[in-house]
């Protein structure tokens, strides 16, 4: 034996813990089981919000980036890009999928894109897919630069240098485009010389906007105001009358009594209605009459009505 090495054996008192060691723990637990396991918190934070409890923590929206007033807009989907292009919607390019399946609409759009100067761009669909932000392109996208806003004068000034009768359509916290679209259909179709929105919590024209109004705004002006009251207390100063339009009214808009003048129609949302302000600001205020089972009109749809209702008491 080597000097300075002692002999292993059994020491005195351990009470038959070596012993114990040797029979061994059991068995091994499961992964999920273990203290140490990663994902050991987040199975736990699944199966809470299975279970309808609360999560470990509080869960955040995805933060989408704001838009830029001044950024472009794009048009997907074959039949709006080539009513876009038809129409004269003022595009700054065409966007068209790597191999791509030529259709009647995609050689159209690409025809009149190349005419009028616009660029011709091959790109992927992934491309695509963010443009359109996930919507339905089905192979192509047209860009369109910021729109360019009108002063609210300018609407009135238009309907004069034409020697007729101003009409012009007002929105009230309509924040949908697509109603803004419909609205400037009904007002292109009915004679109006243009829309008013005012600067906040009102949609603007997107390109949701541009897809809904079939290529109208592409010669109907849009002018923004920084405030509806003021900007309506503005036509006011200029000799227009202002009639809103309301469900509580007791007076049925085919008794309106202005629309021979020159005329301000205000829609406001479909929720909400006309706002305190905009109301008390209003001349005349009137109602469509409709059956007690709608409780209300599309914002679209009642624009599309009040027009035709001025359009035939004008010609009568």
């Amino acid at each position: 034996m080597a000097a300075g090495r002692k002999r292993q054996g059994p020491t005195r008192g351990t009470g038959g813990k070596v012993r114990r060691s040797l029979e061994g723990k059991g068995p091994t637990p499961k992964a999920e089981d273990r203290h140490w396991y990663k994902d050991k918190a987040r199975a736990e934070r699944i199966s809470r919000e299975e279970r309808g409890g609360p999560s470990s923590g509080p869960r955040r929206a995805p933060v989408r980036a704001r838009k830029s007033e001044d950024a472009p807009e794009y048009i997907g989907g074959r039949n709006p890009v080539v009513e876009a292009l038809r129409a004269g919607v003022p595009a700054s390019a065409l966007y068209v999928a790597a191999r791509i399946e030529n259709d009647d609409r995609v050689r159209e759009a690409i025809k009149i894109a190349a005419g009028n100067g616009i660029a011709l761009l091959e790109v992927d669909r992934g491309k695509l897919d963010r443009l359109t932000e996930g919507g339905v392109h089905q192979g192509v996208a047209l860009q369109i630069p910021a729109y360019e806003y009108a002063h609210p004068l300018d609407l009135v000034n238009d309907a004069r240098d034409a020697a007729e009768v101003p009409l012009i359509v007002a929105l009230d916290s309509v924040t949908d485009p697509r109603n803004l679209g419909a609205i400037a259909r009904s007002a292109a179709a009915f004679g109006a010389h243009g829309l008013l929105l005012p600067g906040r919590r009102s949609a603007g024209v997107t390109a949701g906007a541009w897809k809904t109004s079939a290529g109208t705004l592409a010669s109907l002006p849009v002018a923004r105001g920084t405030n509806l009251t003021q900007a309506l207390q503005l036509y006011r100063d200029e000799g227009l009358f202002i009639v809103g339009l309301d469900g509580e009214s007791q007076v049925n808009i085919g008794d309106m009594t202005l629309a021979a003048e020159p005329l301000v129609v205000v829609v406001g949302s479909e929720g909400k209605g006309l706002s305190r302000l905009v109301r008390e600001a209003c001349d005349q205020v009137v109602r469509i009459p409709m059956g007690a089972a709608a409780e209300s009109l599309n914002a679209g749809v009642a624009a599309g009505i009040a027009l035709y209702e001025v359009s035939r008491l004008r010609r009568g």
